[in-house]
């Protein structure tokens, strides 16, 4: 079991390169959720209100489950004109 992460932008200075989540980890827990993945990786890190979260490309809150084989992504928001 085992999940992606990626980091992308000011979010990648904040945390650094993406990571996997081995099985280890994630047997650990019954449920996680995208906060526990930011928690996890981010270390003591206030994750800021206005980040993005995306588990499989779709955007997501962060109390959305995730599952072996997922790939959760953070990012600032876009902005563009």
């Amino acid at each position: 079991m085992a999940i992606q992460v990626k980091f992308f932008a000011s979010m990648r200075d904040l945390i650094g390169d993406d990571r996997e989540l081995d099985a280890d980890i994630v047997q650990q827990q019954t449920l996680i959720t995208a906060d526990d993945v930011w928690n996890y990786c981010a270390q003591d890190k206030l994750r800021p209100a206005n980040v993005l979260i995306a588990v499989n490309m779709d955007y997501v809150d962060g109390q959305t489950e995730v599952k072996d084989g997922d790939e959760v992504a953070f990012f600032p928001p876009v902005t563009g004109g």
